[in-house]
């Protein structure tokens, strides 16, 4: 039954509240505190789950264990605003103009944590659900992202707290609200190639085992040889070869050793050991044919993963449909996100607002976007209870 007594959140008001928190990774900047300050007047117990100098906050209203938990991921950490003096409005002033509440995370993602964070307390006051609602929230996305999600996940999981499903609330439309949501990420690894030959005159080079020549072949078979031609829910994955370096300043010197760094994303098709493998293979072969040798160093961000379409997808998809009118494409595009996280612990899938100005110098967000995505969230709320 509706509970009258409470004024709704405003999530407009709350994104420009947390805007004008300087929260540049990994500074908290107010931002976690001020969440918390709205959060546990709504009968959430929130709990800090700092790491490693890292912010986090961990927020459940309801039992610990209930049968049916909703939860929300997101950040309030930031990116530097680069050129202060080149924006219009402060960065940190969560300035309104025009239509859009300027500053640094407005769009990634401080209107997305307002949002669901509105919606949240809203619901559980007027309407508290048999279950429980958690809210996740890291200091740690746009940084390393490792003491931020993985923290509060390993907190939770010696804590016995646990979410049956969760929604990242990243910013996912790329130019009207309700066009995507997010049902996986592509994985994303990035690997070093050492060539060692021998170093020599380049006047004589059967004196001595160029190291580029090798490093060279082999990042040209590597580019030239597509890893797969996509899946039923991914594109094609790609390779990318980021650096080349040998540190030779001289013109007639062959050097001894070359370095390459390649940055792979990756579908469903693969898992990054067999990337990798596939990758030490083939260096393996221009070895024997070169007599140069390579060491591979390998860094995985996270994998690929998909949550299937089916239940939890179509609550996502009907609650977006009926406040946009229109029907979301689900998509796996783009880059990494904090789902590839919470996928180990629950379905997970993300739906947020249009990110056309993320990380840019004015970033910006519609004021009505924000309040049409707190109706989302809201509607999800309701239809997951219901």
């Amino acid at each position: 039954m509706n509970d009258s007594r409470f004024t709704p959140v405003d999530p407009v008001d709350l994104t420009a509240r947390l805007v004008r928190c300087p929260s540049v990774t990994p500074v908290e900047g107010g931002a976690l505190t001020l969440l918390t300050e709205l959060l546990e007047p709504a009968g959430f117990e929130c709990t800090r789950v700092d790491r490693n100098g890292t912010p986090n906050l961990f927020a459940r209203w309801g039992r610990k264990g209930a049968n049916r938990t909703f939860g929300f991921n997101g950040h309030t950490d930031v990116v530097p605003v680069g050129d202060a003096a080149a924006w219009t409005h402060d960065p940190f002033g969560g300035e309104i103009a025009e239509g859009y509440l300027w500053g640094r995370g407005a769009t990634d993602m401080k209107s997305g944590v307002a949002a669901f964070a509105a919606a949240a307390v809203d619901f559980v006051r007027a309407t508290p659900p048999d279950g429980a609602v958690v809210l996740t929230i890291t200091g740690d996305e746009e940084g390393p992202s490792k003491d931020g999600t993985i923290a509060l996940l390993d907190w939770m999981r010696t804590k016995g707290e646990a979410m049956s499903v969760c929604l990242v609330g990243e910013p996912t439309c790329p130019d009207r609200m309700g066009e995507m949501m997010k049902i996986g990420r592509r994985g994303s690894m990035s690997v070093t190639f050492q060539a060692q030959g021998v170093q020599g005159h380049s006047a004589y080079p059967h004196r001595a085992r160029n190291p580029l020549h090798a490093l060279v072949r082999l990042l040209d078979r590597l580019a030239s040889e597509p890893l797969d031609h996509g899946t039923d829910h991914f594109d094609a994955s790609t390779l990318a070869i980021t650096t080349i370096d040998t540190g030779n300043s001289a013109t007639n010197v062959i050097p001894a050793r070359a370095m390459a760094r390649v940055n792979i994303r990756f579908n469903d098709a693969h898992s990054s050991a067999s990337i990798a493998q596939s990758l030490r293979d083939e260096a393996d072969r221009v070895t024997a044919e070169t007599g140069v040798t390579f060491e591979l160093q390998v860094d995985v961000s996270g994998e690929s993963f998909l949550t299937p379409p089916g239940d939890f997808v179509r609550l996502v998809t009907g609650a977006v449909t009926a406040e946009t009118g229109v029907e979301p494409v689900l998509s796996t595009s783009g880059g990494t996100s904090d789902a590839r996280f919470v996928k180990d612990h629950c379905p997970v899938v993300e739906f947020g607002l249009v990110g056309r100005t993320m990380h840019q110098v004015d970033e910006r967000v519609s004021v009505d976007q924000i309040r049409q995505l707190k109706s989302i969230y809201s509607r999800i709320l309701a239809d997951y209870f219901a």
